[in-house]
């Protein structure tokens, strides 16, 4: 059953980052892939923020934490895309783009992590 639940989560969580990446890249309209960096912080904070809360508070049985985890938030974030637009950037010659997208992701990604670990122990009362 826990399968079922991480392949329907896996499967919401792409269908948001697409919905998400397309909607940012639309208002965007630049080569730059800030769809893509936007969802991997944002993906970093959620799961830094649920895990604490959840386990300070009992909120979550271990098929619902793996279903919300490796599930919706591992498809809900992009590591191939970055991989991939890292390389597009690169082999179009944007090597200062590229180093400047790595360095943006990793930064947001782990201040993004901070973030959310400190709002779901907050929101779980100190605890965790």
């Amino acid at each position: 059953m826990k399968l079922i639940w991480i392949g329907a989560g896996g499967a919401f969580g792409s269908l948001a980052r697409y919905l998400l990446d397309g909607w940012i890249q639309g208002l965007h309209r630049g080569g730059y892939p800030l769809g893509t960096l936007a969802i991997n912080a944002l993906g970093s904070f959620l799961i830094a923020a649920l895990l604490p809360l959840a386990e300070a508070r009992g909120l979550m049985d271990s098929t619902l934490r793996v279903a919300l985890t490796v599930g919706v938030l591992g498809g809900f974030t992009t590591y191939s895309s970055f991989n991939q637009q890292t390389l597009d950037l690169c082999r179009a010659g944007s090597w200062l783009s590229g180093a400047g997208y790595v360095g943006a992701t990793l930064a947001s990604c782990l201040v993004a992590g901070v973030a959310g670990s400190f709002a779901g122990r907050g929101l779980a009362g100190g605890a965790g």
